[in-house]
């Protein structure tokens, strides 16, 4: 036993110093730290009970060899003979052992946070994610809280008189996710050579357990002794009190207020929860990903047979693309995101270009693998402007956060936008006809909901803003015309022309007094701040 100790105390485990440990665990009271491990506790959870938050000591490969070399003599026999890290601790369900079960068929045991991180940083690697920042995310099961209080409880009636006790509280407890927080942080920020952080890539451990939570048996006529296995301190720590007949799951101030009733000599008040030992330990899911990118800019539309985005009535294609479809297959792939949405400043018909400056849009990836540098979407600019059918062009197209979202919403109701249309109307224009208007400013006029989209809107009067317009003659034409104005948002500008039979008032049917159709129709402009040229 002399050699072991001595191994103990002179070896180095994962590359720190193992008397370090030996030094701290000395410093704790023999007795309680016995006591805890007899009862089945694991060493980490013994450490985090007492308050230790350095993260060398969670790191390490803790030992029953340990403990034996820093007990008093009084103790020491109690270890060699009764003592071993328990198979699943019974406060953490091996959490802090870092084992766990896959599934809940496979169990895992590693000897300690360098071997978990190897396992998450290998499933990081093989998921291709490419990284220079990360936060770690745990979810741990209600229970181990609740063992938490249990195991305080527990040491503060057995313990409470003796004086290194005095002035303890639960809140000075490292909690089972910030104990696994300090142990993994600093050995992942090695194996992934950067920073955790505030970071829009997310590690997260997600443990699981079938015990999902503890009720409380209440009773008016009291409790019932309790006693199990080897019939320890924690699973008789109902004796001689009487139930109140609450959750568990309650606030800290529950517990708190029958560490209150117990220093008052009251009637005390304590809670009927045994903490059986459990040879399962909890279930561990690995997730790995990154919050969504935005990648913004303008896109322009050249082709009068294509959609905004994909459209399908019944099985059947409409257009022979989308906007949508070339832009999200574009950017996805230098991204290596698992899927993409696609949102824009409002849109246009199918058999309308989208020109000018073009129409804001967002294109938001789901779980990058990449975060593309600026040069490599500049050069997806370009590529994208380059393609051989020539339907869509983009410009200014930038990685964005997601502020620009709220920018890009807020300024789509209070937009304006520019059209030019090609008019046919009854009648030969006359030169009254363009000055009449162009003098028109502001013109407000009164829409009904249109009768070709009434299908799919609700049937409604909208008032809309004729912000300015002006007539362009069309040589060698009288009734053929190219009307160019300003709108404000969501003015049906097809309706505007022909009257919708009367829907629109006024048109520019009933200002000229004549029968009007529009042939064609072009968007030359989307006056919106978000994504121009800076």
């Amino acid at each position: 036993m002399a050699n072991e100790t001595q191994d103990a105390s002179q070896a180095t485990v994962n590359g720190d110093n193992a008397q370090s440990l030996c030094d701290v665990v000395r410093g704790l009271p023999s007795r309680a730290v016995v006591d805890l491990w007899s009862t089945g506790v694991c060493t980490r959870c013994i450490l985090r009970l007492f308050g230790i938050r350095e993260h060398d000591y969670y790191r390490s490969s803790l030992s029953r060899s340990i403990l034996s070399s820093v007990v008093g003599d009084s103790e020491k026999h109690l270890v060699d003979s009764n003592v071993r890290e328990p198979v699943v601790c019974r406060v953490c369900l091996g959490i802090l052992q870092f084992t766990y079960s896959v599934d809940n068929k496979l169990v895992v045991e590693r000897e300690s946070a360098s071997e978990l991180a190897v396992s998450i940083s290998d499933l990081l690697r093989q998921q291709g994610f490419q990284i220079d920042s990360f936060s770690l995310e745990v979810s741990i099961p209600p229970i181990i809280q609740e063992n938490d209080r249990i195991a305080w409880l527990y040491m503060k009636r057995k313990f409470e008189s003796e004086l290194w006790f005095q002035g303890k509280s639960l809140s000075e407890c490292i909690s089972a996710k910030d104990a696994l927080k300090i142990s993994l942080t600093e050995i992942l920020e090695t194996m992934l050579g950067c920073k955790s952080s505030i970071s829009s890539f997310h590690i997260r451990l997600t443990y699981t357990h079938r015990i999902a939570s503890i009720t409380v048996d209440s009773s008016n006529e009291g409790c019932k002794r309790r006693k199990t296995g080897s019939g320890n301190g924690l699973d008789r720590i109902n004796d001689d009190i009487k139930c109140s007949g609450f959750l568990t799951s309650e606030a800290d101030a529950v517990v708190e207020r029958s560490f209150v009733s117990l220093q008052a000599n009251e009637s005390p008040v304590c809670l009927k929860l045994p903490l059986e030992q459990s040879s399962e330990p909890c279930c561990l899911e690995f997730l790995c990903y990154r919050t969504q990118i935005y990648v913004g800019g303008r896109y322009l539309k050249y082709s009068r047979n294509v959609s905004q985005s994909c459209w399908i009535i019944d099985d059947e294609r409409m257009g022979e693309a989308s906007v949508e479809e070339i832009l999200g297959s574009n950017v996805l792939p230098i991204c290596r995101g698992d899927n993409y949405k696609f949102h824009a400043a409002g849109r246009e018909d199918i058999d309308v270009r989208m020109l000018g400056s073009g129409r804001p849009f967002l294109l938001e990836i789901q779980n990058a693998r990449l975060v593309p540098s600026d040069d490599s979407v500049k050069s997806l600019e370009i590529a994208i402007n380059n393609l051989e059918n020539k339907l869509v062009g983009v410009k200014n197209l930038k990685l964005v956060d997601s502020q620009s979202w709220d920018l890009m919403r807020e300024g789509e109701a209070e937009k304006q936008k520019q059209y030019v249309a090609l008019v046919w109307i009854s009648r030969p224009l006359k030169d009254e006809d363009l000055h009449f208007i162009s003098s028109l400013k502001d013109t407000h006029i009164q829409q009904r909901t249109p009768i070709r989209v009434l299908h799919r809107r609700s049937p409604l009067e909208r008032e809309k803003i004729i912000h300015w317009m002006r007539i362009e003659k069309i040589v060698g034409s009288s009734q053929y015309f190219l009307l160019h104005l300003c709108t404000q948002a969501g003015t049906y500008i097809k309706e505007f022309v022909h009257g919708d039979l009367g829907r629109t008032q006024p048109s520019i049917g009933s200002i000229l007094s004549c029968r009007a159709e529009i042939l064609r129709l072009d968007v030359t402009d989307v006056k919106m701040d978000c994504f121009l040229t800076e």
